[in-house]
């Protein structure tokens, strides 16, 4: 049974990227196989080519999806670089739970609430330092630079690239590497640049092109934040492929292509950047320099993270006041009057996504779960090292999602499963795995078998030293990657738009459609419930363990 886990696994979230990418080009080279069909051709692309706005629209993709990467990187980097063994360290550690449960929409529409024109920034500063009696006509969200879709990619990869850091440091001696070069008279900062990054980015490669992927071809940040005429490239393939017009469906698949191509051809790109800087900084990094002065690197690191982490709590809170309020005109700080009322009118229409939204994530997690344990289990008990394949782990967060949904939801009608809720939480589960499965294993992985041999010797079998030992004892990873899971399926969108066929709302599919109207009590009321969601979930995870092993010594 377990050893099928490994191919079960991969035949159930891979299958259906690779059937996905068949039935997006089929269309994109004129063939729709649920309708009959004709003869294959070039239309599709000649069509997409012709399409006023995408010369600049791709434009706008690259600028902001490199853009997000290169400042969240250099972010996290800096930030270990200036404050690694120290207590601002630390201290940031316990912020990232929060920011990484918060789902992307949820965290943009309340930096939407900031920065706008007639934001919380605005009315704080407003009439007595600005000056402003009323809104000003500034384009701070939705700009033509994609300005604002920048920094709000930024605000969530930034604690994504630094969990991934730490996780790094973990499992390497680059902190005895860079405490030698520290001896060897190297300041904090420089010994960082010069020993500890270039160690730590090979173990974050795969995670920053994540991060890459993801800037390119995302479209519920692009669709709250990002310019409108025109959009990214991704926005306009959703609308094109979402069109009643089945006609557009067409050039629709042709640009998600493109968009494969382009996320394809960036990787490639940084991956040349990455060789090319390597071989620039091999003279600098043996020329003697120690920077031993205070580096003012360092302190900006360390204020863009704090700008951060407190850009990403006023968001939070902005959602929190907009949907307790009853009234709140510009330029006042606060709402000059509270109400629940909010609350309690749309109480009955969030039911049914809040309900949808719990099923989807409890199941796609679970699966997720139990596909991730039996993988691991079976490492385990058969001696097989399974890291050669975490490739494969990345394949649904490297590949658009653009680019395959397309194809699997017309695969879907030809299937007759098209808004089916199995299909729907398959397509949920492509995206949850790999999150589990990372989160999981490495804890899975230093269990020290020891305790099972033990075990053994008392004459307990394999399965019930599983369920006696192992996965007592790995509880605390467990829930914990229970939360994560819960926290990736609760900000899908597109997965949901796709596979659902707009037969079952979630809160994300909710908030993102409300984030273009006009009442932004409503809107807050849903993306603030869609934030609480996984932020329960997470603070259960922490708790549960703590309660359950209270009475036991070095368990907390």
């Amino acid at each position: 049974m377990l050893r099928s886990a490994p191919a079960l696994t991969l035949a159930l979230f891979l299958g259906p990227i690779v059937a996905g990418l068949a039935g997006t080009a089929l269309p994109a080279f004129g063939y729709l196989p649920a309708l009959g069909g004709h003869a294959p051709s070039l239309d599709p692309f000649v069509r997409l080519f012709e399409q006023p706005g995408l010369g600049r629209g791709v434009a706008l993709t690259i600028l902001s999806g490199f853009a997000a990467t290169l400042l969240s990187l250099a972010v996290a980097a800096g930030f270990c670089a200036a404050a690694y063994g120290t207590r601002s360290f630390a201290r940031a550690q316990s912020f990232l739970a929060p920011l990484l449960a918060t789902p992307h929409a949820a965290l943009a529409i309340g930096f939407a609430f900031l920065v706008a024109p007639s934001g919380w920034i605005a009315r704080l500063i407003s009439p007595e330092i600005s000056g402003w009696a009323r809104p000003p006509d500034l384009a701070s969200v939705n700009d033509p630079w994609g300005l604002a879709l920048v920094a709000g990619l930024a605000l969530k990869e930034t604690p994504y690239l630094l969990l991934c850091l730490t996780a790094a440091l973990g499992r390497s001696d680059v902190g005895r590497a860079v405490t030698l070069a520290r001896t060897l008279g190297y300041g904090p900062f420089m010994a960082w640049a010069k020993i500890g990054l270039p160690r730590l980015y090979p173990s974050i490669r795969l995670p920053v092109y994540a991060v890459l992927a993801f800037g390119l071809s995302n479209v519920e940040l692009a669709l709250i934040l990002g310019p409108t005429n025109p959009p990214t490239l991704a926005v306009t393939i959703v609308r094109w492929a979402a069109d009643p017009h089945l006609d557009l469906f067409f050039p629709a698949a042709a640009a998600a292509l493109l968009q494969l191509a382009l996320v394809l051809g960036a990787i490639g790109a940084w991956r040349a950047g990455e060789i090319v800087l390597a071989r620039a900084a091999a003279r600098w990094r043996i020329a003697g320099a120690r920077g031993r002065s205070p580096s003012p690197w360092a302190g900006l690191a360390r204020g863009a993270l704090a700008i951060n982490f407190a850009v990403a709590a006023a968001a939070l809170l902005v959602l929190a006041l907009w949907s307790l309020a009853a009234a709140w005109r510009f330029p006042d700080d606060l709402p000059s009057a509270w109400t629940l009322a909010n609350w309690t009118r749309e109480g009955p229409r969030l039911a049914a996504p809040a309900g949808t939204t719990l099923a989807l994530a409890a199941l796609a997690t679970l699966l997720a779960m139990a596909l991730a344990v039996a993988c691991l289990e079976n490492e385990s008990r058969r001696g097989v090292d399974g890291r050669r394949a975490l490739w494969a782990l990345y394949v649904p967060l490297l590949v658009p999602q653009v680019a395959f949904l397309i194809g699997a939801q017309a695969l879907l009608v030809a299937l007759g499963a098209d808004g089916a809720f199995a299909a729907l939480v398959w397509a949920h589960l492509i995206f949850v795995l790999p999150y589990v499965f990372l989160a999981l294993a490495e804890p899975w992985r230093d269990f020290d078998p020891r305790y099972a041999r033990a075990a053994a010797c008392l004459g307990a079998g394999p399965t019930r030293v599983f369920f006696a030992i192992k996965l007592p004892m790995l509880l605390r990873p467990l829930l914990a990657a229970a939360a994560i899971g819960f926290a990736v399926s609760t900000a899908l969108y597109l997965p949901t738009l796709f596979a659902g066929a707009g037969r079952w709302t979630t809160l994300t599919t909710e908030a993102v459609a409300l984030a273009s109207g006009g009442d932004r009590r409503v809107l807050a009321v849903y993306a603030f419930a869609q934030a609480a969601l996984p932020l329960l979930v997470y603070g259960a995870a922490l708790a549960l363990p703590a309660w359950l092993h209270r009475n036991r010594r070095g368990m907390r």
